[in-house]
């Protein structure tokens, strides 16, 4: 239950969870609070995630593993506190891992802190050189600066290592169908030109509402006008933009991504549960998010 209040950005449900096993006297074992620092790391709670971790290790007695480490590295960067990182990664007893350095990574990009970034990027090309998420990461950090020459080199390095970008794919369930959606592609080729009708119809009306489109996600040197078109075929989009049209009214659409969602598709799916009435629940590549009433679950915290 703890691990999967967490996948849903449910902290604060997650530790009245462990509050009633120790109201019970169940004693919890290592999964107990790898479960408990994750849902603390996805809801942004970092005094509770620092609190059970000296829980597990001085209450209880539980010596923490790389994967213990990971969420308070985890909890930390996200948070933007890379001193703290630095701090824990200086004193852990095993150096972390590519995964550990992958999160501090992300989290430079939310933080557009650059020089950390480059170091855990560099770490993790050195613990796994064909991860193509890294090189994304990096290129992305150098993007969000305007550095476009950085840019540029990354990708000439995948170029060069035949390490290529995983597509954009957004997959979702109507009527007993499995129907998936790459970036500007329905892959039943039949419905492109009505889904882009739709999606086209959906963006107009959302803007009355006040969406707009934020074109700082689109990490590639061109125009605001280019940048708007790019940000319309992302996968999820199309996916939504699928689910109104072969959903009933008040339906909720179930949808399920193997990339992070992005800001702008996050405000485009908030903005859709309440105009169009829809509740929408959103499986990316690390968290449920469920949309319902102009609102997320994740509190704009992911």
């Amino acid at each position: 239950m703890i691990s999967g209040l967490a996948m849903h950005g449910l902290g604060k449900e997650a530790i009245e969870i462990f509050n009633e096993m120790e109201r019970k006297e169940v004693n919890p074992d290592e999964i107990t609070f790898l479960g408990l620092l994750n849902a603390c790391s996805h809801s942004g709670l970092v005094n509770e995630g620092e609190y059970y971790f000296t829980v597990m290790c001085r209450k209880y007695n539980l010596k923490p593993s790389i994967q213990h480490y990971g969420c308070l590295i985890d909890l930390y960067s996200r948070a933007g506190q890379f001193e703290i990182t630095k701090k824990i990664i200086e004193d852990m007893p095993m150096k972390p891992d590519a995964t550990a350095w992958k999160s501090i990574l992300s989290a430079c990009g939310k933080h557009n802190y650059v020089t950390m970034g480059e170091y855990a990027a560099m770490k993790v090309i050195e613990l796994a050189p064909n991860d193509a998420s890294c090189y994304v990461l990096l290129s992305n950090l150098y993007a969000k600066s305007g550095n476009w020459t950085d840019v540029e080199r990354v990708r000439k390095l995948m170029r060069d290592k035949g390490i290529r970008k995983v597509p954009g794919c957004s997959s979702m369930v109507i009527k007993g169908k499995v129907h998936e959606f790459l970036v500007g592609k329905e892959m039943g080729v039949g419905c492109r030109a009505v889904v882009f009708s739709k999606l086209k119809e959906v963006i107009h009306r959302l803007k009355l509402f006040g969406y707009e489109p934020d074109v700082n996600q689109v990490l590639v040197d061109a125009e605001d006008e280019e940048k708007e078109r790019l940000l319309s075929v992302h996968s999820e989009k199309m996916a939504i933009a699928f689910g109104l049209i072969n959903s009933e009214k008040g339906e909720p659409m179930h949808i399920v991504k193997n990339l992070r969602v992005c800001s702008d598709c996050h405000s485009f799916s908030k903005l859709v549960s309440s105009v169009y009435e829809h509740e929408i629940i959103l499986r990316d590549q690390n968290r449920f998010h469920h949309f319902k009433e102009g609102s997320c679950s994740c509190h704009d915290y992911w």
